[in-house]
C-alpha cells in the first residue's frame, strides 16, 4: 500500500440522478496507471464502447490528477480530461497545467468520473472535500472568465479553481475546450463540447488538505537536486524569456512553419508575428503554474480595436490564426486566441478549420456568398468574425464548428482534400515534411492528429547529447538528423511511452522533454519517495508502455486500424514547395513499418499482438475484443 502522493478515493458523478459518491481508489488501478491519462485510459476502456455516442448520457467525462501533483514537484502540475471525443470519434483527452489539479488532490480526490446528462444546467462543486451538484441556468450563456468570476463570488472564495466552459462548449462546437484557470486551457479533441452536452457548465474545487510525502527529507533533497539542475539548463532563461512564442522564427528557419492552409512550411511575414515583436510590444508579465519554473505563459495588453489584457497566445495560436491564416497583423492574432479563450475553443482546430475555407476560397471551391466573408489570406477581419460565428453557431460559423473534416464533406466539390487532419482531428503547428518524427508522430497518436503524445522535439534542433543518453549510440546519426526518416519509429515509440508516465504522475512536459532535463530515473526517485513504494526505470517503461496500448485498443474497438494512421496527401505526395524542407515528402510507410515492429503490433493492421498484450498484463482485455470479433494475431 502507498504511504503518500495518491489522494486515495475517486468522486462519482451521476448527473442525471443527482447522485455523488465517494469510491476508494484501487491498489492495483494506481501501481498499474499511476494518475492522469493512466486513469483515463483505463477509466474510458472500461465504460465506454463503440455503440455510445459522444453527446449521449452514456459517454464518461474524467478529470484526473497526477500523483506528483501537489508535492512541489518541479513542473507537477497538471490534469487530464478525458471522454469519447465529438471530434474524432475515438479515444479524447485534453492536457492543462494550472493550479486546479492539487487543489483536487487538496480535496482528497485523485480523479472525478462524470456520468449521465443533467436536464438544466448545473455546475459541480467540491468545496473542503464535500461534493454538491449546484444549479447553473443564471452562468448558461456566459464566457468562460464571466463563469469563473461569478461563481468565485458565489462562493465568496477568490481562491477556487474552477474548470469552465464558454459558449462554444455549450453551442456543441466540436473543437470547444475547457478553461481550467484564466490561463489555462484544455484544449483537444472536444472535452468542452461533452461537458456542454451534459449540461455541465464548470467543476469548482477548493481544498485545505495536503499530500502526504512518505520520505519528505530524501524528497527535498531530490527537489533541492532538480531544482538546480533545471534553472542551470542553458534553455531555461529563454523559455522564461520567451515562453513557447519564440518558437515562430525557429519553426520558420528549418522550414516547419506551417502557411496558408500548410501549403508551405515558411512565412514571408514571420517576424510580424513573431515572440520577438510580442515580447517588444506587448507582453507584461511571464505567468506560472503550481510549481513551474519554466514561466512559460504570456500575459498580454493591446489598445485599440483590438483592446484585450490577459493569457497570450503560444505558439501554436500564433500559427493557426497567423501564418496558417496568412494574417500579419499581431494584434489581430492575440485577439482571436483571446476570444477563443472567451468562448472556450481550442485554437489549432479553429485556426485550421478557417485556413481550410480560405484556401478553398483560394482555389474558388467556397464563394462569399457560402462564407459571408472574404476568405482571402491574411484577412484578419474575417478570421474574428468566423470566430464569433463558430462560437454562436452562426451562419457559416455552424459549419467550421463541425471542425474541418465534416465541413468538408458537407461542403463537397473536392474540398475534403484541403482538410488537413489525422482521424477527424486538424494537425497542429509542425509540418512533416520539415521533421520526419512529427509526421509520424501526428498519426500515430490516440487523439487523432496531435504533436504533445509523443512529442519528439529531440531531433527538433538536434538535442544530440539527450538523444545520445536517452536512445544510445546505435541509432546515431540518424535518429538526430530531422530529415531522415530511418529510427523515427524508435524515437515516437520511445517518447510515447514516456510521455504516457509523464502525463500520468502529471508533470509539464516542459523540463521533461524539453528541455530534457528529467527523465525515467528521476520519476522512479520521485515516486519512491513520495508514494513508499519502489519504482524504477523498468517499471515505468512498462507502465508508459501498457497505457499507450490501452488506449490503441479503445481506438481498435473502434474500427481503427493501419488504414486510418494516415497523413493528408499534401504531406506524402506533394514536396515541400520552399524553404529548408524544399522537396521533402513524410516517408509514412517506412516510419509505421518500423514503428509497428518496435510495438509488437501486426504490421498490416496496427493492431497489438496478443504476445504483446500479455506481456502488459492486457490479455483480459484482448480476449474480450476477441468475443467481440475483432482480430488479435498471436
Amino acid at each position: 500500500m502507498w504511504k503518500g502522493g495518491f489522494a486515495g478515493k475517486i468522486l462519482r458523478v451521476d448527473l442525471s440522478s443527482g447522485l455523488l459518491k465517494d469510491e476508494p481508489l484501487k491498489q492495483d488501478l494506481a501501481l498499474n496507471y499511476l494518475g492522469g491519462t493512466g486513469f483515463a485510459a483505463r477509466f474510458l476502456f472500461d465504460m465506454v464502447g463503440p455503440e455510445v455516442d459522444p453527446f449521449s448520457d452514456k459517454n464518461v467525462l474524467v478529470f484526473a490528477s497526477g500523483v506528483l501533483v501537489g508535492t512541489l514537484f518541479p513542473q507537477a502540475s497538471r490534469h487530464v480530461i478525458a471522454a469519447k471525443s465529438p471530434l474524432t470519434e475515438i479515444y479524447g483527452e485534453a492536457h492543462a497545467a494550472g493550479f486546479i489539479s492539487a487543489e483536487l488532490k487538496f480535496s482528497g480526490y485523485d480523479a472525478i468520473i462524470i456520468q449521465g446528462r443533467s436536464e438544466r444546467p448545473v455546475y459541480l462543486c467540491i468545496y473542503d472535500g464535500k461534493p454538491e451538484i449546484k444549479k447553473a441556468d443564471h452562468l448558461w450563456g456566459k464566457n468562460t472568465y464571466e463563469t469563473a468570476d461569478m461563481i468565485r463570488e458565489e462562493l465568496d472564495d477568490r481562491e477556487v479553481k474552477i474548470a469552465a466552459i464558454g459558449q462554444a462548449g455549450e453551442n456543441l462546437v466540436k473543437f470547444a475546450n475547457v478553461m481550467t484557470g484564466f490561463h489555462n486551457f484544455a484544449g483537444r479533441t472536444g472535452m468542452g463540447a461533452v461537458m456542454g452536452s451534459k449540461k455541465l457548465k464548470a467543476i469548482a474545487v477548493r481544498g485545505f488538505g495536503s499530500v502526504k510525502v512518505a520520505d519528505m527529507d530524501g524528497f527535498m533533497k531530490l527537489y533541492d537536486e532538480l531544482h538546480e539542475r533545471m534553472l542551470s539548463h542553458p534553455y531555461t532563461p529563454d523559455r522564461v524569456k520567451y515562453g513557447t512564442t519564440s518558437l515562430v522564427e525557429l519553426m520558420n528557419a528549418i522550414g516547419r512553419l506551417p502557411t496558408y492552409n500548410m501549403q508551405q512550411g515558411v512565412f514571408e511575414y514571420y517576424e510580424e508575428i513573431s515572440g520577438e515583436r510580442l515580447r517588444e510590444l506587448y507582453f507584461v508579465k511571464p505567468h506560472a503554474d503550481m510549481a513551474c519554473l519554466q514561466r512559460c505563459g504570456r500575459i498580454v495588453r493591446t489598445g485599440g480595436r483590438y483592446e484585450m489584457f490577459g493569457k497570450g497566445p503560444e505558439y501554436e495560436a500564433l500559427d493557426s490564426f497567423g501564418a496558417r491564416c496568412g494574417v500579419r497583423n499581431l494584434e489581430a492574432v492575440i485577439y482571436a486566441n483571446h476570444l477563443a479563450n472567451l468562448y472556450g475553443m481550442d485554437a489549432i482546430s479553429a485556426g485550421a478549420s478557417i485556413s481550410w475555407a480560405m484556401e478553398c476560397y483560394e482555389k474558388g471551391i467556397i464563394t462569399k456568398e457560402d462564407a459571408g466573408v472574404d476568405l482571402s489570406w491574411g484577412n484578419y477581419e474575417a478570421v474574428i468574425q468566423l470566430i464569433h460565428d463558430i462560437a454562436f453557431r452562426r451562419g457559416f460559423g455552424n459549419i467550421l464548428a463541425e471542425g474541418s473534416y465534416r465541413a468538408s464533406r458537407i461542403i463537397g466539390r473536392g474540398s475534403e482534400k484541403y482538410a488537413m487532419h489525422v482521424k477527424k482531428q486538424e494537425i497542429p503547428a509542425q509540418d512533416g515534411r520539415a521533421q520526419k518524427s512529427m509526421g509520424l508522430a501526428h498519426v500515430t497518436a490516440a487523439r487523432g492528429a496531435d504533436h504533445l503524445y509523443a512529442f519528439p522535439v529531440l531531433d527538433e534542433v538536434g538535442f544530440e547529447k539527450e538523444i545520445r543518453e536517452r536512445f544510445g549510440e546505435k541509432y546515431l546519426p540518424e535518429i538526430a538528423e530531422r530529415l531522415n526518416p530511418k529510427y523515427k519509429g524508435v524515437m515516437v515509440k520511445e517518447l510515447e511511452d514516456f510521455n504516457a508516465v509523464v502525463e500520468s504522475v502529471g508533470l509539464c512536459k516542459y523540463g521533461t522533454v524539453i528541455p530534457p532535463v528529467f527523465f525515467y530515473n528521476d520519476i522512479a526517485r520521485a515516486l519512491t519517495l513520495v508514494t513508499g513504494i519502489q519504482y524504477t526505470e523498468e517499471v515505468l517503461r512498462r507502465i508508459g508502455e501498457r497505457i499507450v496500448n490501452l488506449q490503441r485498443l479503445f481506438n481498435v474497438r473502434h474500427g481503427i486500424t493501419r488504414k486510418d494512421d494516415v497523413l493528408p496527401d499534401r504531406f506524402t505526395k506533394e514536396p515541400m514547395p520552399k524553404g529548408p524542407a524544399k522537396g521533402q515528402i513524410v516517408e509514412l510507410d517506412q516510419m509505421l513499418n518500423e514503428y509497428y515492429e518496435l510495438r509488437g503490433w501486426d504490421i498490416d493492421t496496427g493492431i497489438p499482438k496478443m504476445s504483446k498484450l500479455r506481456e502488459l498484463g492486457l490479455e483480459k482485455e484482448a480476449d474480450l475484443m476477441r468475443n467481440q470479433g475483432i482480430a488479435i494475431q498471436n
